[in-house]
């Protein structure tokens, strides 16, 4: 702090102080008129203009720290992250009354330092504020590619084919290099996140392979991983500016220089296909070949400006919101499926041996089959309830007062679902921290459940549009591999369930496993 305050000149370090006392004084006249209204109980603890920051700042699991404070204060409560009231939601009755009496009025988002450097100035739709340009993005992005017609046409192909080919490259690798045992050793979940990677490239840009085919070089899909890494890094960093935006320009921590190198990297490589894409539109066309989400975008929009964004922007905007959300949360989905088999072997067992019954060992899985894998499906929808990608929901923005749970919460209040939290009640669901699919045959529940008691992918209209490409995405993926390979830890050790930090949360640590074929060699090399 002291080499920092040295760096400063005087004007501007009592400019500095200046506004932390104007700050200070204006957010103890709001909170004293608060008072007369009955406001979400506030968790004890928080500093002058700072709030609840340095508390906040100790938790490597902020779920688990809501849940904690949910135990203490109740289903809602607020917290102060610097100068914004930040209202917690942890039940399913409030979730459910702020997903449907309040719906409209919290369909908004904060505007935050990382969307504003990497998302093309907010223009990235799933954290862009509510409005005329949201409603046309995702209107676009739902029906030309989120759809059940678009992706039963050309996502589930595209992720059938090349996850066979991954499947006939591990089988192949496993002739080279298997030891004396009959199995390799393999980081499951990077070859999760490089699948999901290529899928997602695929389909959305072109890029990727398709039936064993290069269409980008390695250099270039190396270059487009890195810089996703990093982005979704940055993503889920918060930044003092998101709290303190008068030290935005400070930079503390160098966060804004390190997404703008990121913002470059990556619309270097979306304007090169862009451009790419611009070049053979008519070509394709014309000869009737297959369009992906980039060609559909460059179409529908047609040049024309949307919400003040010009069309490339619209069109590179989307295409990186499309392809982070459904790369990250893919990845992170099938790695604790994997997990939590392996440390619950008998349910790994009867995943197997529905796949048995349900397809043999004479061929590898097919699209038609997944509506018989009733138990795989199960199976997912509980690393979902345990484990949802993002735990705390994205953040809302209230645009209007609202009263929630008898509780005022005004305009501009920042509003979070504890996912995590609701779906580990044990009211509604017993013995909530064991790994059971078996629960959902007695259940009732889907990805938008009436009662509001399970939202992996949120609720309301700002519910997350790619569920359907997520969820169908993973039971193929899933079935493939389970189907095609014994999947065991070295020494039948159990896996550790470490979590990572970040707006999605990880396993920490690589999922280290050993593989041996289930299957004839004759499927692995004629599929």
């Amino acid at each position: 702090m002291e080499s920092l305050l040295q760096d400063l000149n005087s004007t501007h370090l009592y400019g500095t102080i200046l506004a932390i006392l104007i700050l200070s004084i204006h957010v103890w006249f709001k909170s004293t008129s608060s008072r007369k209204l009955k406001t979400p109980p506030e968790v004890a603890g928080a500093w002058p203009v700072v709030g609840h920051l340095p508390i906040l700042a100790k938790s490597q699991h902020p779920h688990r720290t809501f849940g904690s404070m949910a135990d203490e204060y109740g289903p809602i409560f607020t917290v102060r992250v610097g100068l914004f009231p930040v209202v917690v939601v942890s039940s399913s009755e409030i979730a459910k009354e702020c997903c449907t009496k309040h719906d409209l009025a919290l369909a908004s988002r904060p505007l935050l330092l990382a969307t504003e450097v990497m998302g093309y100035n907010h223009a990235f739709f799933g954290f862009s504020p509510y409005g005329q340009y949201w409603r046309e993005v995702r209107k676009i992005a739902t029906t030309e590619l989120l759809s059940n017609r678009r992706i039963e046409s050309l996502v589930n192909p595209i992720v059938a084919s090349m996850t066979d080919i991954a499947i006939r490259e591990l089988h192949k690798l496993w002739t080279e290099k298997k030891n004396d045992s009959g199995h390799i050793l393999i980081d499951l979940k990077q070859w999760f996140a490089n699948l999901s990677v290529s899928i997602v490239l695929k389909v959305v840009a072109g890029k990727g392979y398709c039936n064993g085919i290069a269409t980008a070089d390695e250099e270039e899909e190396q270059r487009w991983h890195h810089a996703l890494v990093e982005f979704l890094h940055f993503l889920g960093v918060f930044t003092v500016a998101d709290a303190l935006p008068f030290l935005r320009r400070l930079d503390l921590g160098g966060h804004e220089k390190s997404m703008r190198r990121i913002a470059k990297e990556l619309d270097t490589i979306l304007s090169g296909w862009l451009e790419e894409h611009k070049r053979n539109s008519k070509s394709t066309s014309e000869k009737g070949g297959d369009r992906d989400f980039m060609d559909v975008m460059l179409s529908t929009i047609n040049g024309k400006e949307m919400g003040g964004y010009d069309a490339d922007t619209v069109v590179k905007a989307t295409c990186l919101a499309i392809i982070s959300g459904g790369t990250d949360t893919v990845m992170i989905t099938l790695t604790w499926a994997v997990s939590l088999l392996l440390n619950n072997l008998p349910i790994l067992k009867k995943a197997r041996e529905e796949l048995d019954a349900q397809i043999g060992k004479q061929r590898y899985v097919n699209e038609s089959d997944m509506a018989n894998l009733s138990y795989l499906r199960a199976i997912v929808k509980e690393t979902l309830r345990l484990h949802p990608a993002g735990p705390l929901a994205v953040p809302h923005e209230s645009t209007e007062d609202c009263l929630i749970d008898g509780h005022h919460v005004p305009k501009g209040t920042r509003l979070i679902f504890n996912l995590w939290k609701i779906q580990t009640d044990p009211r509604a669901w017993p013995e909530p921290m064991e790994f059971k699919p078996e629960r959902f045959f007695h259940k009732d529940v889907d990805v938008k459940d009436r009662n509001f008691e399970y939202l992996p992918f949120g609720g309301g209209r700002r519910i997350c549009p790619g569920m359907s490409f997520g969820l169908q995405s993973v039971h193929s993926m899933l079935a493939r591999l389970l189907h095609a390979f014994e999947v065991s830890t070295p020494d039948n050790s159990p896996v550790d369930m470490l979590e990572s930090f970040g707006i999605t949360v990880d396993k920490a640590t690589p999922l280290e496993v050993m593989l041996a074929p289930r299957l004839p060699n004759e499927v692995y090399e004629f599929a």
